[in-house]
């Protein structure tokens, strides 16, 4: 049997491999159970600067301070696509999901958007009726204000759970919002998502069709969820490719596996997790024919690019876990399957133990050694090799002595 190690070690590549992003967080705690304001600290491990966002055709956006939780502060998104755009998403895994949630997977199969609008401050969660009943109006004044079917409109909602959502405040604003918005206000519509996030998160990639050039947008909001009433993972990509719904489906799906599906930062599962694809078509004005088959060759530019903007977007959420100060990248090579290797990384990513002492920077391997062997995988102790970056802490089943900086082997 080959040797199975366990790898932390960044930036290697191999296809026996999954990777997941943890972070090692301080406890916060909000007496209240309220939703705190945006934080005036931006986290240190935040970028150090940020894409110049281009102008995508195809979409605008606009963004107003509706007062739903808060006076005075950017609460909506609107996002208008002046042609019906074909859609894809992928939803939170919770059993109890939000009606914002119910609402998008009731509309998904219809395959075209035209509007999405985005509110922080409550995310109509465990709302019952009440939480239908909003979604619906939503959706009627945004269908309104736009010009489109309500099968036509997606929202999302992040910030309290439990709390009833007045939507009649988004009567107020979003016909004036689809009347002032724009292409170039990409930095803004981040903005307007965050809760607890101390920066905005967006990512740009440009790909090939078949010699035409397109351009790939995303945003995405996240922080964590670490009191039951703090929500949630947000991401809304944009390209100006003309490729089908069910493409786009089936690239988005297999594309958030390595990336947001690999990513924790509290192990808790939001129940408002939203992550939407949207393709404008504007690209046919320069000959692009459309794709309708995510196995088409042509589209492996396009796939690449897309891969990389969602992990791009990824770290960037977890990088942004509350009170964090570190992200460890786990790596995991010789497991019995990609699946037995996810499962057993995110047991080290999980483990508070772990998270404790990257937090001390304490190279505690014996914390890793648990965490391998509490993830119900199979593991051979006796081959078990741990690497912090380039230092080999420990080799056959046992610590590593002297511990030194050892070559890696070549993948």
């Amino acid at each position: 049997m080959p040797q199975q190690r366990l790898l932390l070690r960044p930036k290697r590549r191999s296809l026996n491999r999954l990777k997941t992003w943890a972070r090692s967080c301080r406890a916060l705690s909000y007496p209240d159970h309220g939703f705190p304001t945006m934080s005036a600290t931006v986290s240190p491990l935040a970028p150090k600067s940020y894409p110049a966002m281009p102008s995508l055709r195809g979409v605008r956006m606009a963004t107003a301070a509706a007062g739903i939780k808060y006076k005075n502060r950017t609460d909506v998104l609107l996002m208008v696509f002046d042609r019906p755009a074909a859609v894809a998403g992928v939803f939170t895994k919770s059993k109890c999901p939000s009606a914002p949630v119910d609402f998008c997977r009731q509309n998904l199969p219809h395959g075209t958007a035209r509007a999405v609008v985005v509110n922080s401050g409550n995310a109509n969660a465990f709302t019952g009726v009440k939480g239908r009943a909003a979604t619906a109006l939503t959706a009627k004044s945004a269908a309104e204000a736009v010009g489109c079917d309500e099968t036509q409109v997606y929202l999302a909602s992040t910030g309290v759970i439990g709390e009833p959502l007045d939507a009649t405040k988004f009567a107020g604003v979003l016909g004036e919002m689809n009347t002032t918005a724009t292409g170039d206000f990409w930095q803004e519509a981040a903005k307007a998502i965050m809760t607890t996030d101390t920066y905005p998160k967006v990512a740009t990639r440009t790909a090939e069709i078949n010699g035409v050039t397109v351009t790939i947008n995303g945003i995405a909001k996240g922080a964590g969820m670490i009191a039951p009433d703090m929500a949630t993972m947000l991401s809304f990509v944009v390209t100006d490719a003309d490729i089908s719904s069910s493409a786009l489906q089936s690239m988005l799906s297999a594309g958030v596996e390595p990336s947001f599906n690999s990513m924790t930062v509290d192990s808790d599962t939001s129940t408002s997790d939203t992550l939407m694809l949207f393709a404008t078509g504007a690209a046919a004005e320069d000959g692009q024919t459309q794709i309708t088959d995510a196995s088409d060759p042509a589209l492996s530019s396009f796939r690449a690019a897309l891969d990389a903007l969602l992990k791009d977007l990824a770290i960037q959420v977890a990088r942004d876990g509350e009170g964090a100060t570190k992200m460890l990248e786990i790596t995991v090579t010789g497991a019995e399957s990609d699946a037995a290797a996810k499962t057993i990384a995110l047991s080290i990513a999980n483990s508070p133990l772990v998270k404790t002492a990257a937090a001390g920077e304490d190279a505690n391997w014996g914390r890793i050694v648990m965490a391998v062997g509490k993830a119900g995988e199979a593991a051979d102790r006796d081959r078990l090799a741990i690497w912090f970056g380039d230092v080999r802490v420990a080799v056959n089943g046992e610590r590593d002595p002297p511990i030194r900086k050892t070559r890696r082997a070549p993948s």
